[in-house]
């Protein structure tokens, strides 16, 4: 049996800021206090492992955060990055017209397939990329992961594992809409190495953060 952690980075400047950022966001100081508080609560699980982190800005900060703390080893990876939003938004208000108009379009058409706005990830896409991303972390020879990456692609992932390839994309809008995710929320997934099977055992742990972080 392998253990993931799977880490939703500190709340990051795209977070509380009014534009769309990407990949280069920064965390916060809020977020940057939230990851210590996660790092308490990893200091007690019996992670024995590596860490593996998203190649945003944000992501790569936390990890190094918990790096520091409990002294384990960073791997960044491509596959852990948050979704890829159409260019056009970056730089936008998150409430400008064109950012509604996108966002609009980009939900009215999630089900037909091949859909795109312009340059962002469709359905497809990240399905294709949470396989590649839990069969990467399948195979790592460690059986507990830290694994630092973003609130949306965290609940693709979940909707893979426990799906897999009969995921469509009507289950995973419904996934994608009640499914909640804190930043520095702790998503545990167990997989079963003999029938390699996927197993959700917590989804958002954020008992460790304090009104006040």
């Amino acid at each position: 049996m392998k253990r993931v952690y799977f880490i939703r980075h500190g709340e990051s400047e795209g977070n509380a800021g009014p534009l769309r950022r990407g990949a280069d966001a920064p965390l916060t100081e809020r977020g940057r206090n939230q990851v210590l508080s996660v790092v308490s609560r990893l200091a007690t699980l019996p992670v024995e492992t590596i860490i593996i982190s998203s190649t945003d800005v944000r992501a790569k900060e936390t990890a190094e955060i918990i790096q520091d703390a409990l002294h384990k080893n960073v791997t960044v990876s491509e596959l852990f990055v948050e979704r890829r939003r159409p260019s056009e938004v970056f730089g936008q208000l998150k409430n400008s017209p064109i950012s509604r108009r996108v966002g609009d379009a980009i939900r009215i058409n999630f089900h037909i397939p091949g859909y795109r706005f312009s340059d962002e990830e469709n359905f497809d896409d990240l399905k294709n990329r949470a396989h590649k991303a839990l069969t990467f972390l399948s195979e790592q020879s460690e059986s507990s992961l830290i694994c630092v990456t973003h609130g949306f692609f965290i609940r693709i992932l979940i909707a893979y594992a426990l799906h897999s390839e009969t995921l469509t994309s009507e289950i995973c809008e419904h996934l994608i809409r009640a499914l909640n995710m804190e930043n520095a929320g702790i998503t545990i997934l167990d997989y079963n190495e003999e029938d390699t099977s996927w197993k959700l055992l917590t989804w958002n742990d954020h008992s460790h953060l304090s009104e006040s972080v």
